[in-house]
């Protein structure tokens, strides 16, 4: 595998493939294990995801890479191996979250800014020696329009942030993955999040030009365009895909080699439905295709919880996903295939 940036930016959105998000933090993944009445234990965390990285199908001919948490990148499988190599020996790349969340922006009722840019400079080169040769950074603009949020002063500290990010992630060899999230938590039809994505968009650019950014190295990590989960609107895939793709051509410049949408809160196979249009009405200056937390992993979490007899189930849940997706990445995907299985 090549080291240079552009290689591993490619490598990262080759035809078919593309990211499982497996970087909940640890307030997160309890909340998901709750749900499926398993107890939140470093042994149990390590379990479960050990389980989707040995699902060799998925990993060596859907998965490019993987995103993962502090905790992961540096545990051991319980047979001893790290889990980083057994991400390597299926093909994928391993890539890790380094941000510190969204904290509230002072001064503004409503606005978060994401921190971490503290050492991180010196964490970069820790990861770098543990096998990381991708990051994420995630800015969250939230939507809010009784209350004026997001502000521009929300949208551009976040850029400035993605901005410094990507510079420090490129001077220690790993590609940036650039995540400006426009929730889809609100009351907003789906024009308002064309306009706040488009806001948003521009001036992420604008501040990765001025910080000497190498957009061939990077990735960006959007939301699709879609209305507020509290409109009660729900936009056809065909209506999300055209409006997708107008902002992108506005917005991101041809160079960047590809995007890999966040699922945002969608359901499985909405998002599916939704990545398959954006595809099918190609092609595109970009390659586009997914970096999914839950989208891909409600189904294997559910099938397996937490019992080493359902190993199997759980694999074969992920597969499922995971395959599903890839045709979606080629605007291959049908309804009638999620039936099949």
């Amino acid at each position: 595998m090549s080291e240079r940036l552009e290689d591993i930016a490619a490598a990262i959105v080759a035809d078919g493939k593309g990211l499982l998000a497996a970087d909940e933090s640890s307030g997160t993944i309890k909340k998901r294990f709750d749900v499926i009445g398993v107890e939140s234990t470093a042994d149990s965390r390590r379990d479960y995801r050990e389980m989707m990285f040995r699902t060799r199908e998925a990993m060596t001919r859907y998965i490019s890479g993987v995103i993962l948490y502090d905790e992961t990148i540096r545990q051991k499988a319980a047979d001893g191996t790290p889990l980083v190599d057994i991400i390597k020996a299926a093909g994928a790349i391993p890539g890790i979250k380094v941000d510190a969340g969204a904290k509230p922006l002072a001064g503004f009722p409503g606005d978060t800014v994401t921190e971490g840019l503290d050492g991180l400079r010196e964490r970069l080169t820790d990861y770098y020696k543990l096998g990381a040769r991708f990051a994420k950074w995630r800015a969250v603009i939230d939507i809010d329009q009784a209350k004026g949020v997001p502000s521009a002063n929300s949208i551009g500290s976040n850029a400035h942030a993605l901005a410094r990010y990507a510079a420090l992630c490129q001077e220690a060899g790993i590609v940036p993955i650039v995540e400006p999230e426009v929730l889809m938590d609100g009351a907003h039809d789906i024009d308002t999040c064309y306009d706040i994505s488009k806001a948003t968009l521009i001036k992420l650019y604008d501040e990765l030009h001025a910080a000497r950014v190498v957009l061939e190295g990077t990735i960006l990590k959007p939301n699709m365009v879609l209305a507020g989960r509290k409109s009660g609107k729900v936009s056809s895939p065909e209506e999300v895909a055209e409006k997708t793709i107008r902002l992108f051509h506005q917005t991101v410049p041809a160079a960047v080699p590809g995007i890999a949408f966040l699922s945002g809160g969608q359901e499985d196979e909405e998002a599916t439905a939704n990545l398959n249009a954006i595809n099918a009405i190609g092609p595109h200056p970009w390659k586009l295709t997914f970096s999914y937390g839950r989208a891909l992993q409600a189904a294997p979490q559910k099938a397996w919880s937490g019992k080493a007899s359902n190993v199997p189930a759980g694999q074969a849940a992920f597969t499922h996903r995971a395959h599903m997706n890839h045709l979606a990445a080629l605007g291959k995907w049908k309804a009638s295939l999620e039936q099949a299985a």
